[in-house]
Parts: C-alpha cells; sequence; structure tokens
C-alpha cells in the first residue's frame, strides 16, 4: 500500500471519528458550563469557566434521586443480561446440537419474532405483568425480554462453529448433554458469551419505552425514564440534562472498553458456520 493511499484512509477514519465523537464531546463540554453559559447564541465550545452547577444540581436534587436512578438501572440491566444468557445459551445449545423433530422450524420462528415491531408488544406485555402484579417493581424490568431471540440466533452460530468433535470426546467420557453443555461449549462461547451480555445490558440501560409505561413511583424509575424529569416545562436546563447523560454513560462506555475484545472476537466467529 502506498503513503498516499495509508494517509487517505488514515484522513477518511479521523473524519469519522470525529463524526461520531462530537456529539459526545459536545455532552461533556455542555455539562460543565453554568446556565447562562448553556444558552449563549452562538454557542461557545469551551466553557469559562469550567463549572460543576449541573453535577452539584443533578446529584443534590432530591426530588430527582438521579443515584438511585443510576442503581435501578445498574441492577435491572445486570440481572436482566444474566437472565438473557441463562435463557439464550440453554436454547441455543438445544437447537445447535440436539436432533429433534421441529427442530429447523422452531428456530424460524424464534428468527421470525425478530421481525416483529417491539412498539407492538407493549400493550400486550403490560397487560400480562399487570395481572402478575409486577408493576412498578424491579421485576417488571428484568424479566420480559428475557427470552431473547437475538440472543438464541446469536449464541447458536457460535456454537455451531465449534467442532462437534470435541463434543463427541466428551460423550464418549461419560459426560451426558448438560455435562457437554457446561463442561465444553460454555468455556469455549466465553467470547460470545461476554458480546451478549454486553449487548442485551445495553438495550436494558438505554430503554426508555417501556420504563415508562410500567413505573410511577419517582424512586423506582431507571436513568433514561428519569432524565425526561429534568426537562422543564417551559425552561431547559441544559447542563444539568447534559450532567445526567453524561452520568448515564459512564458504566457504557467502561463496559466497552473492559469488554471489546471478547466482543470483536466473538462477533468475528459467531458468523463462520449457518
Amino acid at each position: 500500500m502506498s503513503t498516499l493511499r495509508r494517509a487517505g484512509r488514515y484522513t477518511v477514519l479521523v473524519l469519522l471519528a470525529l463524526v461520531f465523537l462530537t456529539p459526545l464531546l459536545w455532552m461533556v463540554v455542555t455539562s460543565l458550563k453554568t446556565y447562562g453559559d448553556a444558552q449563549k447564541i452562538p454557542p461557545d465550545w469551551l466553557p469559562s469557566p469550567l463549572s460543576g452547577y449541573g453535577y452539584e444540581r443533578i446529584l443534590t436534587d432530591t426530588a430527582n434521586p438521579v443515584l438511585r436512578w443510576f442503581v435501578n438501572s445498574m441492577l435491572a440491566a445486570t440481572l436482566h443480561a444474566l437472565l438473557v444468557l441463562a435463557t439464550a445459551s440453554m436454547a441455543a445449545y438445544a437447537l445447535a446440537r440436539l436432533r429433534f423433530r421441529g427442530r429447523t422450524v422452531s428456530f424460524a420462528l424464534i428468527v421470525g419474532t425478530l421481525f416483529i415491531p417491539p412498539t407492538s408488544l407493549v400493550i400486550p406485555n403490560f397487560v400480562i405483568v399487570e395481572r402478575l402484579d409486577w408493576l412498578d417493581t424491579l421485576t417488571v424490568l428484568v424479566v420480559p425480554g428475557a427470552a431473547s431471540a437475538f440472543g438464541v440466533f446469536f449464541l447458536r452460530q457460535f456454537f455451531l462453529s465449534i467442532p462437534a468433535e470435541l463434543e463427541e470426546a466428551a460423550v464418549l467420557d461419560g459426560a451426558n448433554h448438560w455435562q457437554v453443555f457446561t463442561k465444553v461449549l460454555l468455556p469455549l462461547s466465553k467470547p460470545a458469551l461476554a458480546t451478549l451480555a454486553v449487548l442485551s445490558f445495553l438495550t436494558n440501560w438505554n430503554d426508555f419505552l417501556w420504563p415508562v409505561y410500567v413505573l410511577f413511583s419517582p424512586e423506582k424509575l431507571t436513568v433514561p425514564a428519569g432524565l425526561g424529569l429534568l426537562q422543564g416545562a417551559y425552561v431547559t436546563d441544559y447542563p444539568v440534562i447534559m450532567a445526567g447523560a453524561v452520568l448515564a454513560s459512564v458504566p457504557v462506555l467502561i463496559l466497552f472498553v473492559l469488554a471489546q475484545r471478547h466482543i470483536i472476537q466473538g462477533v468475528s466467529r459467531s458468523g463462520l458456520k449457518g
């Protein structure tokens, strides 16, 4: 590759990085402004002076317990991700390794549910959780959606990429299906499991519509649903809103940095075999 072509590619990559990073940088910068600076037109890129006004307001506001919302989101997203791993991994193992009548049809039906718009399921799911008396509880954020069709599809593809000889060797040594699943396939599937855990965590963490419908108490809200309360009816306090958005982004960024190697490996391997 010539030096000129390489320089051109790096230039394009840098420009793309700036396009994606600019909103994030603007969010952080605005969170460090005073209320007056945030209202300036045209806006200033650099806050002068730096102010912790937004973070002070958001952490001391008793009417909007942001830290409580943060804990609620963390608990709900973590438990949801673990439940998705449990259900999706067992279903994917059955569809990838076991032979039974209707396996192909079952898999096709599961994948077919991915084409159903999630918003069309809000009312049926609401009726179900209401009859189960789950409204305004942590359970209503964790259990619905735990049977992930995408998770089943994703892990099934990964399981198919693992050589069948490993399973056959375990069976010859006297292992049953559960032992093959837990002792052979799961340890070899750490990249795929880490990828699915991150994606499930992010999906639950960023969910706005469902918590708004099923949570009613201010202290039970999650971060995305709670941040909507920071929007005033007539005046928007941008430093406060952006400070809340920064706090909501921190766990996501940390999780991605810690798991990015497994995510890349899991995505690259999950599509090797159909």
